[in-house]
């Protein structure tokens, strides 16, 4: 092993040590030697902060100081660099914001907090000249923040797409592929930790929705919260809603799409759509994640991987460290530049393709008059089919499949659908990614 000199030790203050921050305890062990070669460094766990000592286990040699006076953690001059992974927003903020006002870099995978109170947290950590870094809170160990930081800053961003939550990727695979229905996937996802005991978080599209903030704000240069981004779960979704989507050549996935406009506004959205067959992230299956971006100059870009877990989000974690450290040693830091809040288009004002399926009297004119509510809301339709209802041929199933328009449109159908003496139901909706 290469000699290291004291003063090359870097002394780290690990708030929390869950999945991710035990998967970084042992990471640092693994790659001490490699990391002391490529770096010159040691980087040396000091002090573990945690509400609950009994529930942290570490390695039986460990010399690391465990405590739960966070407070005194993050202030302590034997410590270099701060690493949060305690998640949610208090008392992470405070804590990490003490941190930063002590002169120390932080490094943190808190999504909720960044989605949140990014902002505050940026400035503070710029006010003190040090780094805070949080390539592991949006996909993973998937490097998509540090591009849109650095390898692309001067691009034209026009759209950020992606797969970014593993666990409703995994449930819609396992509908997709082995014909399980919304409650069998969720439950195998539970049973493999891939979802929580209430999955909400998760399903409902929260956890996509600060990730999608967090990339908005660095893709488009326009400071992007939580709160600006709409949200559409998957726990409606059915069998035959897969069904239907593969016979027209698509799958379903739950996306996070930011895009910004040419009137400057920024849109921010998490939902579930038809994705076609042939575009790359209909292939993204299982727990992975990928992020696809459309910029002037480069065209499309994708970045494809393992998006949570503890061992690939200690990675990204251990990236940001390295980084951390090297700025810390130069005596030097890399603002995160966020701009002013964005101006955020509504919802409403968004244009998609949609996929209707709505269920109808099977008589004659009935087809004509809801293909009127769509010619009414200035939709075209692109394709349709219909079939008589199963067991009920006094019923039909009609599928809409429309080019595109604006989404107050497409709801204004959905109550006209429902308003309506010949529908007795509109079975599904989806948008269609374009």
């Amino acid at each position: 092993m290469n000699a290291v000199n004291h003063s090359d030790v870097i002394k780290i203050g690990l708030l929390g040590c869950g999945t991710v921050g035990r998967s970084l305890v042992d990471l640092l062990a693994e790659r001490e030697s490699e990391l002391i070669r490529t770096t010159g460094m040691r980087f040396q766990i000091v002090m573990i902060g945690v509400r609950t000592i009994s529930r942290v286990t570490l390695p039986a040699d460990s010399q690391i100081e465990v405590t739960t006076d966070t407070a005194a953690l993050v202030k302590n001059d034997n410590i270099d660099i701060v690493i949060e992974l305690i998640g949610g927003v208090e008392p992470a903020r405070d804590l990490v914001l003490a941190a930063l006002n002590a002169g120390k870099p932080v490094i943190t995978a808190n999504k909720e907090l960044l989605a949140k109170s990014g902002s505050e947290l940026y400035q503070t950590a710029s006010a003190n000249g040090v780094d805070v870094l949080f390539e592991a809170s949006a996909a993973g160990a998937i490097p998509i923040l540090r591009p849109l930081r650095e390898s692309l800053l001067g691009e034209d961003i026009k759209r950020v797409m992606g797969i970014v939550n593993g666990t409703t990727n995994y449930i819609l695979t396992q509908m997709s592929d082995e014909g399980q229905n919304y409650a069998e996937a969720l439950s195998q996802a539970q049973q493999l930790g891939y979802a929580e005991s209430d999955p909400t978080n998760d399903i409902e599209g929260y956890d996509a929705g600060a990730k999608a903030a967090i990339m908005a704000s660095l893709a488009f240069g326009n400071y992007v919260v939580a709160s600006d981004v709409t949200h559409e779960g998957i726990s409606n979704i059915t069998k035959e809603d897969i069904t239907f989507a593969d016979e027209l050549g698509y799958v379903i996935k739950m996306l996070a799409l930011a895009e910004k406009f040419a009137d400057g506004e920024i849109g921010v959205r998490v939902f579930p759509a038809l994705v076609d067959k042939k575009h790359p992230l209909a292939s993204v299956r299982g727990s992975y994640n990928a992020v696809f971006l459309e910029g002037e100059a480069s065209s499309e870009l994708m970045f494809y991987g393992r998006g949570a877990g503890g061992l690939p989000t200690a990675s990204a974690v251990l990236g940001d460290l390295v980084d951390a450290a090297l700025n810390l040693r130069r005596g030097m830091h890399r603002p995160v530049i966020h701009g002013e809040p964005a101006s955020i288009k509504p919802a409403s004002q968004m244009r998609s393709s949609f996929f209707f399926v709505i269920d109808a009297k099977n008589s004659p004119g009935v087809l004509s008059a809801i293909a009127g509510y769509f010619s009414d809301q200035n939709i075209s339709i692109k394709a349709m089919e219909q079939e008589p209802l199963a067991g009920d041929d006094t019923q039909a199933r009609m599928v809409f499949l429309t080019e595109e328009a604006l989404d107050e449109n497409a709801d204004a159908v959905i109550k006209l659908c429902e308003a309506s003496d010949y529908v007795s139901q509109v079975k599904s909706f989806f948008r269609v990614l374009r």
